[in-house]
Parts: structure tokens; sequence; C-alpha cells
């Protein structure tokens, strides 16, 4: 992008005053900003469940990961970060009012597709909801009790089960099995306890009946 054009862009995200447009304003400009530079960043964290969730959550700030491969020195994420006048580095910076944080590359299990989303400047690649669930499940309970992680989890939980956002729950059930979340009960139970308030049958419900939390 030109940067007059980046700039015209900035001036219309520091206007926004809906959170949740904001955020996919700044996502969609970075986007096109990188892959300008050949380069393809995702929207990760609490920040997709934002986007998933239509602002039933909300994040703060705007989780980015890389998706090319290669690396990415300080100096030219400074230099890329610089053409949208951020402020601070090398992996958080503020801009247009919202915090933005470039997370290194990107690393999931799922193996769906990531989603996209079309923004005001170019499409938004989002991360995968089914690995973002089984996560934000694990951190709701480990290393302790997370409150916050657990309503991030119900909020995304909520969507999918009304049907407003596709959910490929054997993956969901795959991942939570795999080692490295090793939290298939837990998952079982949340959403169960969701799918009971909402008033649906629960798409993870377990064969062998445990209500284990």
């Amino acid at each position: 992008m030109e940067q007059e054009a980046i700039q015209a862009a900035l001036r219309e995200i520091a206007a926004e005053t809906d959170a949740t447009l904001k955020s996919l304003g700044l996502a969609s400009l970075c986007s096109a900003m990188f892959r300008d530079a050949g380069m393809e960043i995702v929207v990760v964290g609490g920040s997709a469940i934002e986007f998933y969730t239509e602002g039933a959550y909300t994040s703060g700030d705007l989780d980015l990961c890389l998706v090319s491969p290669g690396s990415l020195s300080p100096r030219r994420r400074q230099e890329l970060m610089g053409k949208l006048q951020a402020e601070g580095g090398p992996r958080s910076w503020r801009v247009a009012g919202l915090f933005v944080d470039l997370l290194g590359h990107v690393e999931n299990f799922a193996r769906t597709q990531r989603r996209e989303i079309v923004g005001p400047y170019g499409l938004v690649q989002v991360f995968q909801p089914e690995d973002l669930l089984v996560e934000r499940v694990l951190v709701s309970t480990y290393p302790s009790p997370n409150e916050e992680a657990r309503d991030c989890a119900r909020k995304l939980l909520a969507v999918a089960l009304r049907g407003q956002l596709e959910m490929d729950w054997p993956e969901v059930r795959r991942l939570a099995a795999l080692p490295e979340y090793d939290n298939l009960a837990v998952c079982e139970h949340l959403v169960a306890e969701v799918s009971d308030e909402i008033g649906v049958e629960s798409p993870l419900h377990s064969q062998t009946g445990s209500d284990e939390f």
C-alpha cells in the first residue's frame, strides 16, 4: 500500500468507535501491509475469538502471528510497523489507539483450514476455531483455574452451538485428545454445560458418560 493510503486508513481506524470494527480494520490494514511485503499474518488468541463472536468477547488488543516461513528481524519489524506510525516494539506496539502484538510464527495442531474475513483493506486470516477452543479450555484449567479464559471459551462455544460459526466437532475431539492438550474430558464437560444452557444436544457427547471437570 502507498503511504498516503496507509495514512488515510489509520485515520479511519482511529475514528472508529466500535471496538471490534476498529480491531478488524487494523488487522485488515496490517495484513495488507505485510502481504505487500511478501508475508502473511494470521489473527490468533483472544483477538480471533473476538472476531468469531462479533464482539461478544473483546480482547482489547490485536494478536498476530507470522504464517510465512523465514525470520523477521527486529529491524524489519520496526520498519514495517513504522509505516503505521506505531509506537513501541519490537514485538508489541500501539497503533491508532490499539495495542498490536506480533507473537512470532504461528503454531497450531488443527487440520482444518484457517478462516478468512473480509476487512475494509483486504482479507484477514483468522486462526482455526477448533484449535482456539481447545487451547482456551486448557488455559481455563491449567496450571490453575482461569475464569476469564473459561468465559472466553463459553462465548466461542455459544456462537458455534447456535450455528453462527462452523465448528468441526470431530476435529475438536481429536485435538483435545492429543498429548499437546490432553483435556478431552474437560472439553466434553464445558461443551455439555453450554449446550444444556442453550437447549441443544452436545456435539461432543461422551460415550463414556464422564462428568469429570
